[in-house]
């Protein structure tokens, strides 16, 4: 009984090493995958780029949209067409022949 209790202490001693490993490595691995800075975080991150950089195209967009129709209200280039509409808009008048159409706007 004494020389089966050595062998197997010995055996649990020569074990102890490569098991410690492999759980050193299953903890890095998992840590990689599922850590703070790992592969999920990381897809994680470049969804959230990508949505930002959409949003930051819809907002320059409407950004140049804006610019475009502030220059035409410019002092060196007039459109009279933009100026009366706007005019007419804001004051809230019109013509007798002209045609009101409402539109609802959705939000």
């Amino acid at each position: 009984m004494a020389a089966s209790l050595t062998s197997f202490n010995k055996n649990l001693r020569r074990a102890v090493g490569p098991t410690l490993g492999i759980l050193a490595c299953v903890y890095f691995a998992y840590h990689a995958v599922h850590g703070d800075r790992g592969l999920v975080s990381l897809f994680s991150l470049q969804d959230q780029v990508a949505d930002a950089e959409r949003v930051a195209a819809e907002i320059s967009f409407e950004r140049d949209e804006w610019e475009h129709r502030v220059a035409l209200m410019g002092t060196n280039q007039l459109d009279l067409d933009m100026l009366e509409e706007r005019a007419r808009l804001m004051l809230n008048v019109g013509y007798a022949r002209d045609t009101v159409v409402f539109l609802h706007q959705q939000k």
